[in-house]
Order: structure tokens, then C-alpha cells, then sequence
């Protein structure tokens, strides 16, 4: 099967004062998992210009070497030199199907534009279904008409070939391009809803 991809999202807290030593201090971070196998990318964004909220983001091939990574004696020597400069306050890790929404990294300038947060179960829903319908539909047309045969097969059996053709159509070709037609969409913010004012 092929590896899963794992993002690992970290919500820090830094001192507006402390901006530079953090800056120089991630990027040595980056810098050293970049030497690690299996490291894909990362990035980091800070909430607002002065905010002390900082979510750095790394991804990993699979489970296993993100799991390597995360247990070296690099690594932990890299964090104990951030001991504080920052204080951690989440750590979320994403695998499976989120990954079909994440915006691509920047290979080429680490410190470039982050992975933005997984769009609602919903926008999800919605995008993989209209990747999933003409895909199975397209299909079943299309074996109806060259397999005749197909239909006197035990549904078993004909659910196991429908997914196992269908499956990596969808992961390798159509969701990345539904996504990507859907990326504006997928991503925009939530409305902020005002309450009415009581004065």
C-alpha cells in the first residue's frame, strides 16, 4: 500500500520580542529534519503582525519516519535550544483523507506559506462526491456496456473490482483535481456572524 502522508500542526507561543531568535531557531529545525528521510516539507505563519500565536507545520512520507524524526537525538537537541523562546501549546497530527485539502508546500523556500487547516467535514463531502459520482457512474455505464457478464458476478465480488480500479482514480487523479478546481472555496473562512446590538 502506498504510505500515508502525516502533517504535524504545532500551536506555539512566542514573545514579540524574541521574533528573531525563534526565526533563526525554526529554521536550524528545518534545516536539520530536511537531512531526515521521509521529510516532505514545512512552514510556519504567525496569526496577526505582533501576535504571540505562531502554528508551525511539518510533513512527513509516513508514520514511521515522521515517528523517527520526532524521537532522534537531533531532534531533541534542537528543542531543548528553543527552551524558552517558546512555550508549545497544541500539537494536532492530520493523516488520510485530510490530505486531499491541503494546499501544496513550498519545497523550494521552507519558510514560505504553511499548509492551511483542513476545510469542515462538510466542504469535504461535498468535494469527494462530486469526484465520486461521474467516476462510478462513467464506470458502471461503461462496464454494463463492455462486461455484460459483470452484472451476474456476486455483488461481493463486483464491489472488491469497483474499488480496487475506482480507488487509486480518485486519489491520484480526480480528487487532486476536484480540489484543486474547489481550493478557493474549500479554504475561505467562515462568515463571522454580529450579534444585534442591545444599545
Amino acid at each position: 500500500m502506498t504510505p500515508t502522508p502525516v502533517t504535524v500542526s504545532i500551536h506555539r507561543i512566542v514573545s514579540p520580542d524574541r521574533v528573531p531568535e525563534v526565526t533563526a531557531w525554526v529554521q536550524a529545525g528545518v534545516r536539520l529534519a530536511n537531512r531526515w528521510p521521509g521529510f516532505l516539507g514545512s512552514g510556519w505563519i504567525r496569526a496577526a503582525e505582533g501576535s504571540t500565536d505562531w502554528i508551525m507545520l511539518y510533513r512527513f512520507a509516513d508514520a514511521e519516519r515522521l515517528e523517527a524524526w520526532e524521537t532522534s537525538a537531533d531532534r531533541r537537541s534542537w528543542l531543548a535550544e528553543g527552551e524558552g523562546l517558546v512555550t508549545e501549546h497544541a500539537v494536532t497530527k492530520r493523516t488520510g483523507i485530510e490530505g486531499w485539502f491541503d494546499p501544496p508546500l513550498r519545497q523550494d523556500e521552507p519558510s514560505g506559506p504553511p499548509l492551511l487547516p483542513a476545510p469542515p467535514r462538510w466542504k469535504q463531502s461535498i468535494a469527494i462526491w462530486l469526484g465520486f459520482f461521474p467516476v462510478n457512474l462513467t464506470f458502471t455505464a461503461l462496464v454494463a456496456w463492455l462486461v455484460p457478464a459483470f452484472d451476474g458476478l456476486p455483488l461481493v465480488l463486483q464491489v472488491l473490482i469497483t474499488t480496487l480500479i475506482l480507488t487509486p482514480i480518485m486519489s491520484f487523479w480526480v480528487l487532486p483535481w476536484v480540489t484543486g478546481r474547489l481550493r478557493t472555496w474549500l479554504h475561505r473562512p467562515p462568515r463571522r456572524r454580529f450579534a444585534p446590538s442591545t444599545s
